[in-house]
């Protein structure tokens, strides 16, 4: 069976199955089975695509039709044009996300400096500051020792020297360090949203996820703590839920930072809250 024929039907089944980019999905798990490229498979997709990339190919459709996210079927996903390995300890990373390390980068532009990115996993924040800022040193957090060693491995792979990762539940290993820019892409989504039934969020761990208070409360503690790891005048840039923003930032107000404002995503929700700490001590509040 050819090839065209199989990314057909694979794109027929992967839509019954409800994907939003059922042929975009078939093209995606045969380049990883075939070990192929897109251009190679519209150049030569009429040869025979037989024994072990066929059957491959046929388990991976079948796995993302039972509703298995793509980027834990090849094991890695783009993000900020970084190919980043990935795994079921970590957070699949979004492209929305790369609005706030663009929002944050905008907040960076000094020759050098410190960064923190909490609750890390891949790496993905961490390492798009560091790449773009290679003067600056970048520091990564995560609790499992699981996404500290997938960040970095995809340290090691992209040759970010300037990147550290540790395992730490948000601030515990960070006592007395302080950080110019502080990111965090942290849980707030409410433990009864019924999104979390749906798609990939279903395969995704849940404590990355979830967090009480109706979603705020990681939030409200992030918020609280960074002032004491945040130089006099650095950035902290919070990610949540765009229903979220106006009450983010009644915390960030509330903790005593200034300049606070929201930015969107790319769908043009307001997903992205950032505050300065004051000029005074950055533990004072």
């Amino acid at each position: 069976m050819t090839y065209d024929v199989l990314l057909t039907r694979a794109a027929l089944r992967l839509q019954a199955a409800g994907s939003a980019s059922p042929r975009l999905d078939a093209e995606v798990l045969m380049m990883h089975a075939a070990s192929v490229t897109r251009a190679w498979l519209y150049a030569w997709g009429d040869g025979e695509c037989e024994g072990i990339a066929r059957a491959r190919f046929e388990a991976l459709v079948a796995a993302r039709a039972a509703g298995h996210p793509v980027a834990y079927l090849i094991g890695e996903r783009e993000f900020w044009g970084l190919c980043l390995r990935v795994g079921e300890s970590t957070l699949i990373p979004r492209p929305d996300t790369e609005c706030l390390v663009e929002t944050l980068l905008a907040k960076m532009p000094h020759r050098a400096g410190t960064a923190l990115d909490l609750g890390t996993g891949t790496g993905a924040i961490a390492l798009a500051l560091a790449t773009e800022r290679p003067a600056w040193h970048v520091t990564g957090v995560d609790r499992e020792q699981a996404a500290v060693a997938l960040a970095e491995d995809n340290a090691r792979r992209l040759g970010a020297t300037n990147a550290t990762f540790l395992v730490s539940d948000w601030f515990a290993a960070l006592e007395g360090m302080t950080f110019d820019a502080i990111a965090a892409n942290p849980p707030y989504v409410a433990e009864d949203d019924p999104h979390l039934a749906l798609g990939d969020v279903r395969f995704e761990p849940r404590s990355a996820l979830v967090a009480s208070d109706a979603g705020m409360a990681d939030l409200r503690y992030l918020a609280m703590a960074a002032r004491r790891y945040l130089v006099a005048g650095g950035w902290l840039a919070l990610e949540h839920g765009w229903e979220q923003a106006s009450r983010v930032r009644g915390v960030l107000v509330r903790a005593g930072y200034e300049e606070v404002v929201s930015e969107t995503d790319l769908g043009a929700r307001e997903r992205i809250t950032l505050g300065r700490a004051p000029a005074g001590r950055a533990d004072q509040h």
